[in-house]
């Protein structure tokens, strides 16, 4: 945590500060989601590194990167009371720095989309309007505990797996890349309606609506598990159906690992979200992996 109790009145933004308010450690999930897609297109990533690196940096550092800066801009009254050390409420970003942060990454990654084509661009610009409607009012979906994890989850899952597919090949991605790429977007809401726990307190007086508010830790909680887990049942189920039983024993051992997380957190639901948000991810971004490897080929059949 930082210290901010002798931070001075700043006019520019403190350079370390603009990092994190950026987020790296949550580029990850829109980059690896990417690149599935760019595996389960069928056409070899190392074949266009280029356009596998530009649209990794376009997921992750500017999209996610800029949509975490205007979450932050906007949140910046809740996070005065969850976390008063982030950069804007904490006086390193200082005035509507944060807001100018957010509108400038938004038009660099206008730019950066233009040149994956004309899938790529309309993805892009998907992707910033989803950040900006997420968390900006009046639209502000982050309010409702449904609507604003479900929109975030096919933010950072589905639609840079479809991108990544559909820039390398070039066109419109197979039926079954656009089937798996949603069923993980679904399931990702899970993963965002745990992130929601460490803002209960701020939430519960700024009246953002999450599911650990509405419905308490232990019932979010339960909520969150059933809806990344039944997912991930159906793709199972659709990789037997589509002759790929080894891929499909693969996402079944990383889901049931997933099971013995998940009854480790239920243990202390509001302590434990934010350790199963690094352990539980980890094993459902690795079933993503192995379903993109799974389907790689189908397209052709």
């Amino acid at each position: 945590m930082t210290d901010i109790s002798n931070v001075p009145n700043r006019r520019l933004p403190d350079p370390a500060a603009m990092v994190t308010l950026i987020k790296p450690i949550t580029w990850f999930p829109p980059m690896w989601a990417y690149l599935c897609g760019t595996v389960s297109s069928g056409v070899s990533p190392l074949s266009k590194p280029g356009l596998v690196l530009l649209g990794m940096v376009l997921a992750g550092p500017v999209v996610c990167g800029m949509s975490q800066a205007a979450n932050d801009w906007c949140d910046r009254h809740v996070d005065a009371i969850n976390e008063p050390y982030r950069p804007i409420p904490s006086g390193r970003i200082p005035g509507r720095w944060g807001f100018y942060i957010a509108c400038a990454m938004s038009l660099l990654a206008l730019v950066i989309g233009w040149q994956l084509g004309p899938w790529g661009f309309v993805a892009t610009i998907l992707g910033v309007a989803a950040a900006w409607a997420y968390s900006a009012e009046p639209v502000r979906l982050k309010k409702s505990g449904w609507w604003g994890p479900g929109l975030v989850g096919i933010s950072y899952e589905s639609l840079p797996w479809f991108t990544g597919a559909a820039v390398l090949s070039a066109g419109a991605p197979s039926i079954y890349v656009v089937v798996i790429a949603l069923l993980y977007g679904i399931g990702a809401h899970g993963i965002m309606t745990l992130n929601d726990f460490k803002a209960l307190e701020g939430d519960r007086q700024m009246g953002v609506n999450s599911l650990p508010v509405t419905m308490g830790p232990r019932k979010a909680a339960w909520v969150a598990s059933i809806v990344m887990a039944v997912p991930q049942a159906v793709v199972i189920g659709l990789l037997v159906l589509w002759d790929r039983p080894f891929h499909a024993a693969g996402v079944t051992a990383v889901l049931l690992a997933q099971f013995w997380a998940m009854s480790v957190m239920m243990k202390d639901p509001k302590g434990k979200a934010p350790w199963y948000n690094g352990v539980g991810v980890v094993l459902y971004v690795s079933g993503m992996m192995i379903s993109a490897l799974a389907i790689r080929s189908l397209g052709a059949l």
